[in-house]
């Protein structure tokens, strides 16, 4: 038990909200499933939860807050974007000389403290608060953002005299895209997704409403709704960023800009797209570089890290990587090309789109349109003098020839496939119309992948599976393999059976346990055995049952490997794996 929990026992025994003899049996609870006290007398009813925040407020020495009755000034509330506010229940109340007072739920959140620090440039002052105070206060978040938008956007539109918002001149519209309210709407849209890492920001108008969401982790939260009126400024505003028609709304347009945000350059890639009530914009926030990535921060580890390393030292030959649209296939690829980025070294790509840009190499962008496809941008890249090529992805005929020639006459080849398995890659590639004498000779390795949810050390509990639950995870992956892996890496000691491998999940009453993702990967490294398969036409899962046997951890396994880490939840993975 550690200091804090000792602290509470002690403050909880002297407010006689508990008896000794419910708190000692908590207390063994608490050490049984290693967890938090204060979370398991919540759990058990023995303490309201706002009765164990006075109490905490007394022992921590931090003022306790009642804010269910409190109106906050919108300046005031603003100051914290309602997603951060939503995400680590801190909410912004009252601004003095001493700094800017925080109402928060766990006011030991030292992280968001330092965060609020750095981001506002204030002193910030925790104060104790309970649930009902922060759901008071959030609800006014919503009358604020539409007061503070909705009216705004409302009030432009009609000095143009369109109350709909509905405005079609070209000039009225780049008026109202540079007025410094729409402006500043815009900019708000694009600073919160940064603070809260999202990887996609979706606009999407509807008859009465305009709805902002951010794609945060892998999964779409709403951010905000904004009356129809705002349509019209925003969608302007972010034309003329992404360099794009202001007058054409029958086709889909294709733009990309970039901002500064406290030091950090962003790119946005945007696709319009005509809907019935209106145009919908989807942005793609991209970091303008990819340094600083390493395959372990990717999530490869052991021998499956070591086979990669193997292939990306090679001068010729070619390496796949594989996965559904989302699965961070291009951040692999870009990894492995900025370790492979020397000065000896000429690297060219051939994209579509680019999403980072790279020092020292040549990327070309797809334009079907005017005939520049993967086809034929591989084929003048070859006589560009290139050591090493990158193909955004190989989806034909054409494209896979030329990748696959490209390797055979002294390159190394990167590229992507869309398939849900490492080992369906072969069959799709000889579907393709690639000689299976040719596939031999170049592929090095594949690598398949989807991604977790990362979970929060702080917002997690050890736990232990049942034996039905054993029995359920032995029917969908080899558990010996896996436990052999956790033994050599030494997650867990040797001689570890099953019911004693810790897992985690998240502590109850954590409405977001999850930040960031980590990749889950099979690697298959091609050997002498599979090759022989390839010149026999062997399907996807003989080829996966060879790689097996040689050891390849499937993309389930390696997720279990990594929930006993810690690193993510067996729910997660589970819904990572689903096909």
């Amino acid at each position: 038990m550690n200091e804090t929990d000792l602290q509470l026992k002690s403050f909880l025994l002297d407010s006689r909200l508990i008896s000794k003899a419910d708190l000692e049996l908590a207390e063994s609870e608490a050490i049984d499933r290693e967890s938090k006290l204060e979370d398991i007398i919540i759990g058990k009813g023995l303490v309201t939860e706002n009765d164990l925040r006075r109490v905490k407020s007394h022992m921590l020495g931090i003022p306790f807050v009642d804010l269910k009755k409190e109106k906050v000034a919108k300046e005031i509330l603003s100051l914290i974007p309602e997603p951060i506010a939503r995400k680590h229940n801190i909410i912004a109340y009252r601004r003095s000389d001493l700094g800017l007072e925080v109402a928060m739920l766990d006011p030991l959140d030292l992280e968001a403290i330092d965060f609020l620090k750095k981001s506002l440039g204030l002193k910030v002052l925790p104060r104790l608060t309970d649930s009902e105070s922060i759901s008071n206060l959030l609800v006014q978040y919503q009358k604020s953002l539409k007061a503070e938008f909705g009216d705004i956007i409302s009030r432009e539109a009609k000095m143009l005299g369109q109350n709909d918002g509905t405005i079609e001149d070209a000039e009225d519209l780049k008026k109202l895209a540079e007025d410094l309210p729409v402006v500043k709407i815009v900019d708000s849209l694009l600073s919160h997704a940064i603070l809260q890492k999202a990887s996609d920001i979706h606009i999407e108008p509807y008859e009465k409403e305009l709805i902002i969401r951010y794609r945060i982790d892998g999964l779409l939260h709403d951010a905000m709704i904004l009356p129809k009126e705002a349509s019209a400024g925003v969608i302007a505003r972010i034309k003329v960023l992404s360099n794009l028609r202001l007058d054409e709304k029958r086709l889909p347009q294709d733009g990309r800009f970039k901002i500064d945000n406290d030091n950090q350059r962003v790119a946005f890639r945007v696709s319009i797209l005509p809907t019935y009530f209106g145009e919908k914009i989807v942005m793609r926030l991209l970091p303008d570089s990819v340094s600083g990535f390493t395959l372990e921060g990717l999530g490869f580890h052991g021998p499956w890290l070591e086979h990669i390393q193997r292939a990306t030292k090679s001068s010729v030959g070619m390496i796949l990587v594989t996965g559904p649209t989302g699965s961070g296939k291009t951040t692999t690829l870009y990894t492995i090309l900025d370790i492979l980025n020397q000065p000896d070294v000429n690297i060219s790509t051939v994209e579509d789109p680019i999403e980072y840009q790279l020092p020292r190499v040549n990327q070309t962008q797809v334009k079907p349109e005017i005939g520049l496809t993967f086809g034929s941008g591989l084929r003048a890249l070859v006589r560009q003098d290139p050591d090493i090529i990158m193909v955004g992805e190989i989806r034909d005929k054409e494209t896979a020839n030329l990748a696959i020639n490209a390797a055979l006459t002294g390159h190394l080849v990167l590229s992507t496939l869309h398939t849900n398995s490492a080992s369906g890659a072969i069959p799709r590639f000889l579907d393709m119309g690639a000689e299976p004498f040719l596939l031999v000779s170049t592929l090095n390795i594949v690598i398949a992948q989807r991604l977790v949810r990362k979970l929060i050390p702080e917002k997690a509990e050890k736990y232990f599976l049942s034996p039905a639950e054993i029995k359920e995870l032995a029917e969908k992956i080899n558990l010996d393999r896996v436990l052999q892996a956790l033994i050599a890496e030494k997650i867990v000691p040797e001689n570890t059976t099953w019911d004693k491998v810790p897992f985690y999940r998240s502590l109850a009453g954590n409405d977001e346990p999850y930040s960031g993702r980590v990749g889950i990967h099979e690697v298959l490294d091609v050997s002498r055995a599979i090759k022989d398969m390839i010149m026999k036409n062997a399907t996807a899962d003989e080829i996966e049952d060879q790689a097996k046997k040689e050891g390849m951890m499937t993309m389930m396994e390696d997720g279990i490997f990594k929930a006993v880490m810690g690193v993510t939840t067996i729910e997660e993975v589970y819904r990572a794996t689903a096909e």
